[in-house]
């Protein structure tokens, strides 16, 4: 009996940190996300039209190693709005691009209810469900790789067939990032820091809304 009333209190410990990792994720994510969104205003309204690829993967991925190492600080929180206000000041380029034809604005907001509407539908599906899905792990670690290696070879050969099928992979790939790192909040399998969480589920909304923009951009012939 004894042993019982412990797993259960167990439990009940674990599903309250698993709340507050949670709402304290979603909480930073909204910011973040904002913060973003201030940036790329900033960027288009500063007129930048372009975006060194080189400047991109070293600040991105720069700013990424940083916040992985001042995650469990106070410093954490600083790195973390330095990152998300870097990949919307890149934004800002290729939003005004869109803006600029047509049916640009149009594009934009689609891919934006688009963008919101999975992620809600995918975070629904594993709070709801509680279903564990730390079975894609290896399947993000796979396919992150084939995916930057396809992307490298579309920009060197510009094959846009290519361009075509490494955006839908990134659609499905973020898809299946957001399911896990959900589901490792809720299981206590892996990420109980909601500044990493955070991250995690911030670069798969960028990489779904880039992604979904371009699919769309390409059906539109533009």
């Amino acid at each position: 009996m004894a042993y019982q009333d412990t797993q259960v209190n167990q439990r009940q410990v674990r599903a309250v940190s698993a709340n507050k990792v949670l709402r304290n994720t979603y909480a930073l994510l909204a910011m973040t996300l904002l913060f973003s969104a201030v940036t790329a205003g900033a960027a288009m309204a500063m007129g930048i039209e372009r975006m060194n690829i080189l400047v991109f993967f070293i600040g991105a991925y720069g700013l990424m190693f940083l916040v992985h190492k001042t995650a469990n600080s106070a410093a954490g929180l600083l790195s973390t709005f330095a990152f998300t206000g870097f990949m919307g000041f890149t934004l800002g380029p290729i939003l005004g691009a869109y803006m600029a034809l047509p049916n640009g604005p149009a594009l934009i907001m689609n891919a934006l209810a688009m963008t919101g509407a999975t992620f809600i539908g995918l975070s629904a599906v594993a709070l709801v469900t509680k279903k564990d899905f730390s079975f894609l792990g290896n399947f993000l670690l796979a396919g992150a790789i084939v995916l930057v290696l396809a992307m490298v070879a579309a920009l060197i050969f510009n094959i846009p067939t290519l361009s075509l099928a490494v955006s839908a992979g990134f659609v499905l790939f973020a898809s299946a990032a957001i399911l896990y790192q959900t589901s490792e909040i809720v299981h206590r399998a892996g990420e109980t820091n909601y500044i990493l969480a955070t991250i995690t589920l911030y670069v798969s909304i960028y990489n779904l809304f880039i992604s979904l923009l371009s699919l769309l951009g390409i059906m539109n012939s533009d």
